[in-house]
């Protein structure tokens, strides 16, 4: 049995995931069958304390500023996703029974962020109704699906408040976005958030093209009908012969001289995404060419040692663009430990008016959020030249320390990569 009264201290939860981690599997279907589900209990059930503590740091913070931030890196996740911790642990108290399921491990997190979204646009009063409506029996909760819970509490906050399930429908039309993320294979997800008349009307209209294709013919499956003719209406591309849009190259390729004219295969990345095969990134500047787009070459330069782009220096106190762009390719994506978002400011890690200078050492990519975050009291980001290329110090208001470290253009790293870094790399735009 555990003593209750003892604190949950880090050095002796780290002693518990070494238990986790080198303990033998028990024997026999039945007794691993067993273990999962009370692995799967700890799991939410920590989750659950993770929220806990959230919420008593933010009470404990001064003016809020930052307290995302610092979920977030201690979770090991984005700032978005440390955002919406913070916001859960905050109306935590308006959950009392959906928390109480939580705590003992009977549902997920997804579960519960599910209904607090749900319930979002409720008063005080009907949230608490629909949360025992749902939750009162926390067994007969923890056996619903999600997609019976989420139907039901969309079922009661539409017979409580159906003035505000309106308006909130309302507010969600004037959000609809477009969203794109790299996806396996050199592929990515384009994403449409719509409201449900125009994407029921696109989805059909794309689906009545792939079903005139198909009965005239056309050897392409329905889904590859369906996408290149959505990229074709949108872009207003012209389609080869076998009915795939022509689309010229317009985007920020990075590859090295070998690769693009030697046939090497070194990797190469597009800006925005990631990585891409040295044959994909041939094939995108010949088609371009034979698109008749023009294509710039822009000669970089990378360290033979770790594989990153040799530094720029400018003695303006903005970044000038060549040298914002420079950032861009060598940062790739937000600096922040975790967060992964595209890069928006170019930012000095150390401000002008504290003895920093506008230059790739004392300069990083850093997405919108990261950067307003950055300027709340306590936080310190310091640069860190080494070794493994350019580094970045962040100390967040507790005292707790992260690294950040520019990532190399092909990952290049371990020294048996290194004699292939030394290649002149090419910007095609």
């Amino acid at each position: 049995m555990f003593d209750l009264g003892v604190s949950l201290d880090p050095p002796r939860l780290r002693g518990w995931t070494s238990v986790l981690a080198d303990s033998a599997i028990a024997d026999g279907a039945a007794a691993q069958v067993d273990e999962i589900r009370a692995l799967e209990e700890l799991v939410c059930a920590a989750q659950a304390r993770q929220l806990r503590l959230a919420g008593v740091l933010d009470a404990s913070s001064r003016d809020g500023r930052g307290v995302a931030e610092q979920v977030a890196l201690a979770r090991r996740e984005s700032p978005h996703r440390g955002r919406q911790h913070l916001s859960l642990a905050r109306i935590a108290h308006e959950l009392p029974h959906v928390m109480t399921a939580f705590r003992r491990g009977l549902v997920t997190e997804w579960r519960v962020s599910t209904i607090a979204r749900e319930t979002a646009c409720l008063s005080l009063e009907d949230r608490l109704t629909v949360d025992r409506a749902i939750a009162g029996d926390p067994e007969a909760f923890a056996g619903y699906s999600d997609r019976v819970v989420v139907a039901e509490v969309r079922k009661l906050a539409a017979r409580l408040d159906p003035a505000a399930v309106a308006e909130r429908r309302r507010r969600a039309e004037s959000e609809r976005r477009v969203t794109a993320r790299p996806a396996p294979d050199t592929m990515l997800y384009l994403t449409a958030l719509l409201p449900v008349a125009e994407g029921v009307a696109a989805y059909a209209a794309l689906t009545a093209e792939a079903g005139r294709a198909r009965a005239a013919g056309d050897p392409r499956t329905r889904g590859q009908v369906m996408a290149d003719a959505l990229v074709a209406r949108v872009t207003g591309a012209q389609v080869d012969a076998g009915g795939r849009p022509v689309v010229p190259v317009s985007i920020d390729l990075v590859m090295t001289d070998l690769a693009l004219l030697g046939g090497a295969h070194d990797g190469a990345a597009i800006s925005g995404h990631g990585p891409v095969p040295a044959d994909l990134a041939r094939e995108l500047v010949l088609r371009g060419v034979d698109a008749g787009s023009r294509t710039w070459l822009r000669r970089l330069y990378t360290s033979p040692e770790t594989g990153e782009l040799v530094a720029m220096d400018s003695r303006q106190r903005l970044f000038p663009r060549a040298l914002a762009t420079f950032l861009r390719l060598r940062d790739q994506w937000c600096r922040t430990p975790w967060c992964n978002a595209p890069i928006r400011h170019a930012d000095h890690i150390v401000g002008v008016a504290e003895g920093g200078n506008t230059s790739a050492e004392f300069g990083q990519g850093l997405c919108e959020c990261c950067n307003y975050a950055k300027q709340a009291d306590g936080w310190r980001h310091r640069p860190r030249p080494g070794p493994d290329g350019h580094g970045v110090d962040i100390t967040t208001p507790t005292g707790h320390r992260y690294r950040s470290t520019a990532p190399p253009l092909v990952g290049l790293r371990h020294p048996a990569f290194r004699q292939v870094a030394e290649g002149r790399w090419l910007l095609i735009a």
